[in-house]
Order: C-alpha cells, then sequence, then structure tokens
C-alpha cells in the first residue's frame, strides 16, 4: 500500500494547525490528562468546557455559569435530531440563566458558550483517536473538532488509494457511529468525509447526495475536481476558525415540517454568496453620498455591486442557477442580516409576483424559524400589508408585487415609512413588471422611499432588461449551471425533439389565413384583441383534436418507456386550460386506471385555476390552494402513485419536486419562463443522471435564444444538452460490456428456449466469473466484479437515453446483460448491502420478451444437479459438488449454501457460528488473491461442509442438546476453561446455566433491564460455583463471560419461545415463563 489512511490523518491535522492555527491532541492521551474523574470515553472535555464559560462570562456569577454548564450536559429528548437542535440553541443563542443582583431582585442573562466575534478568545482543538463509549459501545472517530471543549465536527477518514475505501464508505460508518455513540451527535454542527481526494460536509440528518465539496477558500477561486484534491480546500476554507463560527452561527438551519425536522448547512456557493449580499446590503443602506472604491474586479467580466456608490438603495442581484438552492440562500441572509447591528432590527419584504410562489416561499421561510429568530407572516390584502409595514422595526412579511399597485389607476401609492432599515428581497428580480415609470417598482418605491432592494434569481438578466438594473443594481454573485452540475448540486438537463406536427392541404390552410386576416383586420379591435385572435389560431392548431389524439399517444408509449428504465414523475405544459383538459382526457382514454376523480388517488392529475363559469366538464380540475397543494405534495412523494401532472402555467417556476425527470412541452415558451420550466427537472434525486425535456411544439430556437443571453452574462454551462451526448455514453458501457464476453457469443441466447436460456445465462456467468486481469504484478480474479460494475453504469445510462431508437437497439442484449448480474446477486456469499443505485436499478429491471418464459425452471434442476437437503450435506450431494464441469458454478453454489447454514447455525451458536464464518471468509479471499484455483478451493469448502456436519454429531457424542450444546461452546470459548475444568465440568456448567438462564426469561426479557440484571448475578453464581476462570484473576471478575452467556441466551430466545409452544400444543407443561 503506497498510502495508509493514517497518513490521510496526518495531513488533515497539518492544515489544521498549520493553515488555521489549530491545537492538535491524541485522543488517548488528552482523555486520560483531562477527564480522568469522568470515565473514559465521554463526548464532551468537560474542563475545557468550564474553563471557557469562565473566561467568556466573567460578569456571570458562579452560581448561573454553573447552571448553564449543567443545562449543556443535559439532554431531554429523544431522538438525536432534536437533542442537537435543543444544543444548537444553546450555542448559538446562549443559554439563559437567572440570577440575583440583591436586594431582593433578580436578571436575567446569557452565558456565552462561544465568542463569535473575536474567533481568537476561542480554543480550537483537533484530537485523532478520541474515544467514545456509550450503551458497551466503543467507538474512534478519526478526529474530532472540539471549540472550547465542545465536539462540533467529526471527520471520517478514508484511504485514498484504496478502491473500496471511499467517501460513501466513510458515510456509512458516520452513520453507523450515529446509531451505537449518538450522545456525540448531540453536540455536533457537521460531519466531514474524505479520502484525501474528495471531501464532503453534512449534517446528522443529510443523505449522501447532500453531503457537499467546499470547493473554495475565498469565494472566487474554485478547485477543479478533476485536477485538484478537496480537502485542502475544505479544510482551509470551511475550517478557519471565523467561516467554522460564521457557519454555526448563521448558515446551519432545522427545516421542520409535518413529517420530520431536516439540519441543512449552506453550500459553498450559498455561504460566500450570502456574505457579499450582506456587505452590500449594509453599503447600500447606509444614510450618506460618499462612494466605495471597488478592490477587486467581479469575477465574470460584468459590473458588480463593488462598484456602486454607498447609500444608493441598490444592493444587487444574486443569479445562482436554478435548482441551486436559491430560496434557503435567501433564508441565511434574511437571518444573518436580522442580527446585524448596522441595521437595527430591520424589517425584511419578500417579494413574489404570483400568489403560488408567494405560499412556496413562504412556506420555506416558515419552517426555518429557528434562524430567522421569528414568525414570518403573509399580508393578505393591501389594507393587512399597510399595517404590516407601519411598524417601529422588524418583522418579516411576504407579499405579492401586485399589492403595491394603487387602487385607482394613475394614482399613487401612499408611503408607509420613511425608515433605511427596510430591505426588500425579490425573487426572480428579471419580470417586467420591476420598472419605474408605471410599474410596481415606482409604486414600492413611493411606499417605501428609503428601503433598500435585493434581488435573486436562478436566470441572467438579458443586457437589454435596463429596468432591473434599475432597482436592484449590478451583480453581487454568480453560480452558473456548469459549476453546479460539476458539484452534484443539480443534474444535468437533455432535450428531445419529437415534433407533432398537423398536416393542412393548402386550401385549409389559406382558409385559416384568411379568417384570422378578416378577425384581426378589423379596425374597432385593440392590439390587444388582435394580438388575442392570433394566439386562439394558433391554439386551435396546437389542440386540434387529430394532433392530441397523436400527442397523448406518444406521450403515454414515451413515458412508460422512461418508466420501465428509471422511476420518476412527469410534467406535461400545455397551451391553454382547454388542451388541459382535452389532452388529460385522451390520455386517460389510453389508460382509463390512470384515472381517478379523487384528489388522493390516481395516476394524472390537472393543476390549474378557473372559476364556477368555466365549462362544467373543466370543474372537477379546478381546485383551491389548498388542493393544489395537495396534489404538488402528492408529486413530490417518490412512492405516491401519481405519476404525471398536466399545467398550464402553475408549478413552472418555485416548484421543487426531486423526483421529476421528464418535462413534456407543448407550449410556445421563451426566455426566463422557459428556464426556469426546464429547471423543474434539474434536481438531485437518487441516482437519477439527468433530467429530459421532450419538446412537442418546437423550442429549439427558443432555447437556444436563452443560451445565448446565458452566454452574454458569462454563464458556463449548457442550459440543455442533446439527448444524443446520453446515448454516446450509453453506447460507449455498452462497448465495455459486449468486449468482456470476447469469442463467446451470447447472441445465441436469443433463439434459445426457456430451459436452454437459463442453461446458457450459467455458462455466460461462468464465462464471465473466470476472467481475470493483472493488478500491481499479480493476477486477480475480478472478471464478476467489473462486469457487475459496467452494467450498472449501461443500466444507468440506458434509462436517459430510452426511448431513442439506438437504446432500443440494445434492449435485448441489456435484458441478457442483466440476467448475469441477477444470477451473481442471486449466489453471492453474503448479503451484502446495496447502496440506493443498486437497490434502484435492481428493482427497475428491464422487463423483456428475451428472458420472460412461461415455465417455471429449478435453478438445482437447471445447473444439472438435484436438489439438496441442505441441513445434511450428504457425502454423496458433495461429491455431485465435486463433480461439476462448471467450476466456478460449483463455487457459488457451494458458498452460498454453506453461507446460508453458517447463518443457520449462527442465528443457534454464536461460537460455532462465528468459527465456521471465518473459515469461509478466509478461503473466499484467499481465491479471489490468487492464492488457490477453483479446484481447490471447491475441495476446501467441502471439507468446511464435512467440518460443519461433524459439529451436528459433536453434541450427540457429549450428549447434549442444540441450547446445552451452544452453551458448552460459549464456556469453552475462554482459552484457559477446557484445560483447567475438562469436559465433564463444562457439561455441568452448560447443563445447570441452560436450566436457570431459561427458566427465569420471559417474553421480551432481552429488552428488560430488571431481569437482564437477575440474569447476571444468578450465571456470575453459577460460575463461581464451578471455579470457571474468572476474565481477569487479579479482580476476579466475570463480565466478559457473563456477557458471552447472555448474548448466547440472546439467541436462543426464539428458539425457546418456538419450543415451548410446540411442547405446549402437545399436552406438556413446561417450566417456562412464556
Amino acid at each position: 500500500m503506497i498510502l495508509y489512511e493514517s497518513e490521510i490523518e496526518q495531513i488533515t491535522l497539518e492544515l489544521l494547525r498549520d493553515e488555521n492555527g489549530y491545537t492538535l491532541a491524541y485522543g488517548p492521551e488528552i482523555q486520560e490528562r483531562y477527564a480522568p474523574e469522568l470515565g473514559f470515553g465521554d463526548p464532551i472535555l468537560q474542563n475545557h468546557l468550564r474553563a471557557a464559560i469562565d473566561r467568556l462570562n466573567p460578569r456571570i456569577p458562579e452560581a448561573a455559569r454553573e447552571e448553564a454548564y449543567k443545562k449543556v450536559l443535559r439532554t431531554s429528548a429523544l431522538t438525536v435530531i432534536d437533542n442537537n437542535e435543543a444544543f444548537h440553541h444553546l450555542l448559538t443563542e446562549g443559554v439563559d440563566v437567572k440570577f440575583s443582583v440583591g436586594d431582593g431582585k433578580s436578571r436575567t442573562d446569557k452565558v456565552w458558550l462561544a465568542d463569535f466575534t473575536v474567533p481568537e478568545n476561542n480554543e480550537f482543538l483537533a484530537v485523532n483517536q478520541f474515544t467514545v463509549v456509550e450503551n458497551s459501545n466503543n467507538r474512534r472517530p478519526d478526529i474530532v473538532l472540539f471549540i472550547n471543549g465542545l465536539p462540533l465536527v467529526v471527520f471520517e477518514l478514508k484511504n485514498a488509494v484504496d478502491e473500496k475505501a471511499d467517501v460513501l464508505t466513510a458515510f456509512h460508518q458516520l452513520k453507523t457511529y450515529q446509531q451505537v455513540i449518538p450522545s456525540l451527535f448531540t453536540f455536533n454542527a457537521f460531519e466531514v468525509i474524505s479520502d484525501g481526494w474528495f471531501a464532503k460536509a453534512g449534517t446528522i440528518s443529510s443523505d449522501y447526495s447532500r453531503f457537499m465539496e467546499w470547493k473554495s477558500v475565498d469565494g472566487i477561486h474554485v478547485v477543479d475536481s478533476k485536477n485538484q484534491p478537496e480537502l485542502e480546500s475544505l479544510v482551509k476554507g470551511l475550517l478557519n476558525k471565523k467561516t467554522l463560527l460564521d457557519i454555526i452561527r448563521h448558515f446551519i438551519v432545522f427545516e421542520k415540517t409535518k413529517e420530520k425536522t431536516i439540519k441543512k448547512m449552506a453550500a459553498y456557493h450559498q455561504y460566500f454568496a450570502v456574505n457579499k449580499a450582506i456587505v452590500s446590503t449594509l453599503r447600500a443602506s447606509v444614510e450618506t453620498d460618499t462612494h466605495f472604491v471597488a478592490e477587486h474586479p467581479a469575477v465574470y467580466g460584468l459590473p458588480s455591486v463593488e462598484q456602486q456608490p454607498k447609500g444608493d438603495k441598490r444592493a444587487g442581484v444574486i443569479w445562482h442557477t436554478q435548482g441551486s438552492g436559491k430560496s434557503l440562500s435567501m433564508v441565511f441572509y434574511a437571518g444573518k442580516l436580522v442580527l446585524a447591528e448596522e441595521m437595527n432590527n430591520p424589517t425584511i419584504v419578500v417579494l413574489t409576483d404570483r400568489n403560488d410562489l408567494d405560499q412556496q416561499l413562504f412556506e420555506t421561510f416558515n419552517n426555518c424559524q429557528q434562524l430567522l429568530r421569528q414568525t414570518p407572516v403573509q399580508a393578505s390584502s393591501r389594507e393587512h400589508l399597510k399595517k404590516l409595514l407601519s411598524v417601529a422595526s422588524g418583522g418579516i412579511i411576504f407579499t405579492t408585487i401586485q399589492k403595491f399597485f394603487p387602487e385607482e389607476t394613475g394614482g399613487v401609492f401612499p408611503t408607509l415609512t420613511e425608515r433605511h432599515n427596510i430591505i426588500v428581497i425579490a425573487d426572480e428580480a428579471h419580470r417586467s413588471q420591476y420598472d419605474f415609470i408605471d410599474g410596481y417598482a415606482r409604486h414600492m418605491r413611493d411606499a417605501l422611499p428609503n428601503a433598500s432592494f435585493i434581488g435573486f434569481t436562478g436566470t441572467p438578466i438579458e443586457k437589454e432588461d435596463k429596468n432591473t438594473q434599475a432597482v436592484f443594481g449590478n451583480y453581487v454573485d454568480i453560480y452558473d449551471i456548469q459549476q453546479a452540475v460539476e458539484d452534484g448540486v443539480t443534474v444535468k438537463i437533455y432535450y428531445e425533439s419529437r415534433l407533432a406536427k398537423i398536416v393542412l392541404s393548402e386550401e385549409d390552410q389559406k382558409i385559416l389565413d384568411e379568417r384570422v386576416e378578416e378577425i384581426t383586420e378589423e379596425e374597432e379591435l385593440t392590439e390587444k384583441q388582435k394580438s388575442f385572435a392570433r394566439w386562439t389560431s394558433k391554439e386551435a392548431v396546437v389542440g386540434s383534436t387529430d394532433r392530441l389524439k397523436q400527442v397523448a399517444a406518444d406521450i403515454v408509449r414515451h413515458f412508460e418507456q422512461r418508466l420501465s428504465a428509471a422511476d420518476g414523475k412527469g410534467m406535461i405544459v400545455c397551451m391553454s386550460r382547454r388542451i388541459c383538459v382535452a389532452l388529460h382526457n385522451e390520455i386517460i382514454k389510453l389508460r382509463p386506471q390512470w384515472y381517478s376523480p379523487e384528489d388522493d388517488k390516481g395516476a394524472i392529475k390537472i393543476v390549474m385555476t378557473g372559476s364556477a363559469s368555466d365549462p362544467p366538464h373543466w370543474q372537477e380540475h379546478i381546485r383551491n390552494k389548498d388542493r393544489r397543494k395537495a396534489i404538488g405534495n402528492r408529486l413530490k412523494d417518490p412512492k405516491d402513485p401519481l405519476k404525471l401532472l398536466i399545467v398550464r402555467d402553475m408549478f413552472l417556476t418555485g416548484f421543487d419536486a426531486p423526483c421529476l425527470h421528464t418535462m413534456y412541452i407543448d407550449k410556445p415558451m421563451n426566455g426566463h419562463t422557459l428556464m426556469q420550466a426546464i429547471a423543474r427537472v434539474n434536481r438531485v434525486f437518487g441516482d437519477k443522471e439527468g433530467g429530459l425535456i421532450v419538446d412537442y411544439i418546437g423550442i429549439a430556437q427558443d432555447l437556444k435564444n436563452a443560451l445565448l443571453v446565458y452566454a452574454d452574462s458569462q454563464g458556463k454551462g449548457q442550459i440543455a444538452f442533446d439527448q444524443e451526448e446520453a446515448v454516446a455514453k450509453m453506447l460507449e458501457y455498452y462497448e465495455i460490456v459486449v468486449d468482456m464476453f470476447g469469442h463467446f457469443d451470447y447472441h445465441r441466447y436469443i433463439k434459445l428456449d426457456a430451459k436452454s436460456k437459463l442453461d446458457f445465462i450459467l455458462d455466460a456467468a461462468n464465462y464471465i466469473a473466470d476472467l481475470a486481469e493483472e493488478q500491481g504484478g499479480s493476477v486477480v480474479r475480478n472478471g464478476k466484479e467489473r462486469f457487475i460494475e459496467n452494467v450498472i453504469k449501461l443500466q444507468r445510462a440506458f434509462g436517459l437515453a430510452v426511448p431513442h431508437p439506438k437504446a432500443l437497439e440494445i434492449r435485448d442484449d441489456l435484458a441478457f446483460f442483466q440476467a448475469i448480474k441477477a444470477r451473481f446477486s442471486k449466489f453471492d456469499e453474503t448479503a451484502k448491502t446495496r447502496t440506493n443505485e443498486e437497490i434502484e436499478t435492481a428493482i427497475r429491471q428491464i422487463i423483456n420478451d428475451a428472458i420472460i418464459s412461461s415455465e417455471i425452471v429449478d435453478v438445482f434442476d437447471a445447473a444439472g444437479i438435484r436438489k439438496p437437503d441442505i441441513s445434511i450435506l450428504s457425502d454423496e450431494f458433495l461429491a455431485e459438488i465435486h463433480g461439476m464441469e462448471r467450476k466456478n458454478l460449483a463455487l457459488e453454489l457451494l458458498k452460498r449454501l454453506l453461507s446460508d447454514e453458517i447463518k443457520t447455525r449462527s442465528q443457534m451458536n454464536m461460537v460455532q457460528g462465528r468459527k465456521f464464518s471465518e473459515m469461509l471468509a478466509e478461503a473466499i479471499k484467499r481465491y479471489q488473491n490468487g492464492l488457490i484455483d477453483s479446484a481447490k478451493i471447491i475441495e476446501e469448502l467441502i471439507q468446511l461442509a464435512k467440518d460443519i456436519r461433524a459439529a451436528d454429531e459433536r453434541g450427540e457424542k457429549l450428549n447434549l442438546r442444540k441450547d446445552e450444546l451452544a452453551f458448552y461452546d460459549a464456556l469453552a470459548d475462554n482459552p484457559n476453561a477446557e484445560s483447567l475444568l475438562g469436559d465433564q465440568v463444562l457439561k455441568q456448567i452448560a447443563h445447570e446455566l441452560t436450566e436457570n438462564v431459561r427458566n427465569n426469561t420471559s417474553i421480551d426479557w432481552q429488552y428488560k433491564q430488571s431481569v437482564q440484571a437477575k440474569l447476571r448475578v444468578l450465571v456470575k453464581r453459577i460460575l463461581r460455583k464451578y471455579k470457571y476462570p474468572p476474565d481477569d484473576p487479579s479482580t476476579g471478575e466475570y463480565t466478559v463471560s457473563v456477557n458471552r452467556v447472555l448474548d448466547q441466551a440472546t439467541q436462543l430466545a426464539d428458539y425457546w419461545t418456538k419450543g415451548a409452544i410446540s411442547d405446549f400444543s402437545k399436552g406438556n407443561n413446561l417450566n417456562v415463563a412464556v
């Protein structure tokens, strides 16, 4: 091994010390030196915490400081996340204490656990190999970062050069720690996983996909992950003292939903953008005419807010591409701004231009009240808005921009307040409404003459759009599509053209044109009416019956093919509400089982607004706000049967459904609206490779035009990728898999009958399993692993490419490859834990005629051997295995049978099961490392099978029942016991233990502390009675031995219960409490 995990650990520690000024300590030493009275394994360095509380709070009486200290140590909630949230509140808001000030008076104050203003007033300690002991579980995370004795960051590191030791393995290990030593994670701010190359940070509730890289130290230069290791950037950028304290106080949020609490932390692009925005807001809102001199040019060569004067009321625009967490960035911004002393408790107005967007954004803010330190309020009317804005300070108010329009046309909106500490946050700050001549911006400025404006947008501002710049100013920060995809924040969007054309005869086209021309040439029509007439003519063509039938049939066929390859949801965007209803009706004619009139049932729904005056057959699709929200929630839920949603313009902005992977567009769209809409499919979800936009109306040019705007704004990355790229990637993986077969002609499989197919699959699998390659100078037999890995990649690429003709061409081949992969999986030696990716892939295996059989074929029959009596593992059966021609198949069968047999024995006899399991694992390891061939390992496994059979016979020879033999083996596991006491004494102890333990157990005894305590005393008494050798002769303690006996008793609990019930049913009266 050219690099060890310990060296990655040392690199990390040196970075923390040399770059960030941390003090380093070795876990065992510091625990021995500083906390001997606490007991080894306590998660807090209590002496350090006490010293910090005293140092940071000298004006608080000692008794009150002691009270605060005890509050920190006290946990009252049942779950780790609830305890974590409670502690986070104490850390960031201070510990409330009450103390006497004399004369019978008392005062309430705060005890601070950390100084968030001056980082150097805190103690930063990086401890490696720090041991935590909880409930007999002893765990040692690689590195723990302590601030003032509090374990706030936990590292799990892996080896950069070990393929199997990746960051995903580190993630799973941290999740195990959370289960077995939860007290450590009560105090955890966030976790870090790294293998030296890759480094990610996430919270205790983050899925793996939400562990994110920290790719910048300064917010300007971004690490190229392909050529630079990420660990150094994360340590220097995220874990420097100032940033770490800033993240903990201002950039961690506990988002609450009805189902659960989710702890989230800012990604690097959100962190740097929000801090730039805070600086710009403070500049924009001051009362002065002096000018601000820019020190740094804008990264993208665009005008920057740094070039704007102080007090100009324009805080700027944050352009972060859709799907990159814009809403949460607004929350972080608002949360930090309300604490800024310069703002003197500001009032924040959050502005949208549509009711549904207002509701969606309000819910995000409302779920994050802990960070905002107040409850946001929605303005229900103009009068309510006026009332909310009439306060002296404070408040977070949500409103639509329309509420700023005066009640009378041409009127002036009254001035509500002249305060300077009002900040207006506008979502999607590029709409046409923001104009100063007669738009809403003018009326907002009338109402709030000294407010400062900041805009957040997911799309760039067009050069011609002078209004947005006039209202908000220049760019604060840019995070483009390419960077978002590289960072794993979003997925790529692919484009597929499936234009649905209607062929009109020249005569019909002429008549249509003449009729439209007649209408639009009438002098009394306004320009708006003429425009509507032209739109109506296009709508009539797009919504013609024949065309909609064609589109409906194609969507059904296309979407079903998509679902066969990758689970997810779809959205259809139509030109009008009439077309929404008509297309829905055409689809349910083809798939009536998808329809249900109930909101909570059915696979397809329409979401649209309307009124009682709309046609009767539209009414079932017209819903109020709450019902529309409920259907939106159904679409967001991957497990809900709702699969397709039809909309006109609802849910096209601000709606976040990660499982949405396909959007069918049958509506003319352009510019920002188009870019916002297609971004609905770019959210990260499971192993989703990308989102797909299917174009039925011809938006290709509009996409190109939108990309020109994007390029003009210096954004990097394409808005949408041609589906041909996905096809190319699929064919690349396909060639790799095909090449593995070499001269083996797998195409013969298609023409075989069902019985022969199963046989052929075994031959193909045997061929693949025997493939080897040279690694590090030695030959490694890894054909199976390489095949499975590449088939998984091919399946994922296929899911993105289908239903492209080239994808359909390789469908039968892929089905065959999957059949081999399935055979490997079914005969794996152990039930390995799968990643979500693999589970998803396994469930979604493509069903194809090539592998469908009407026959039921037994696997053992197909292998050419009779089905064995596994519990006996007879000599005849073992001989049959030994004589099989397909040695790799023989090996797989034997591994599977032995693994199952050992697992069964482990449930009964703990020691015996462990012994045989280790023997099997060791033999397999030697085979995989090329030390022995398939013939030799088969011989060894056959011998192991005979040893297992002999172990059964040993109980008969000793005249012991199965449960007595299990206790005998547990007792004999002590290396001195058998030699000191001999067989006969051990048999007596085993017999007495069996009777006494069994007679003193009851249902669920293993979960009852009182019963366990009684059993410990009982077992210890029996061991001492027979002079069983103690674990430690110097102390005479039996802790390990007693635990071993009780562990074995736990294994036998089900066996005893079943035996008692069986005996009772036969009329025997057993002295057992069941």
